[in-house]
């Protein structure tokens, strides 16, 4: 009886040593995969959130500054009967302006 004990005993151990091993491999193979991900897509050319909402912020306020310098160029051209009295004003990004400096007036 005891040498059936001293088996399944054995036998266990070597089951938990199999199951730690695959375990510890499984980790490791993670690792190695965020590693190399993290370095495939360092090398791309992609932007900040920061950056990109940024470069929305000043998107937005060159649209919102066409359309008055739309209807200005139309008031002045006479297409529209009424004078256009409402100035531009940039918008201010979230993040650091990336060198693109500028009063956004027009004259």
């Amino acid at each position: 009886m005891q040498s059936e004990n001293r088996f399944f005993d054995d036998l266990a151990k070597l089951v938990n040593g199999a199951a730690g091993t695959v375990a510890g491999m499984t980790r490791e193979f993670e690792s190695n995969a965020r590693e190399r991900a993290k370095d495939w897509i360092g090398g791309m050319d992609f932007v900040s959130r920061e950056e990109f909402d940024a470069v929305k912020a000043v998107a937005a306020a060159a649209r919102e500054e066409v359309e008055l310098l739309k209807t200005r160029l139309d008031a002045l051209e006479g297409k529209s009967g009424e004078p256009v009295t409402k100035s531009v004003k940039a918008a201010k990004p979230k993040a650091a302006d990336a060198g693109q400096g500028g009063s956004g007036e027009a004259d």
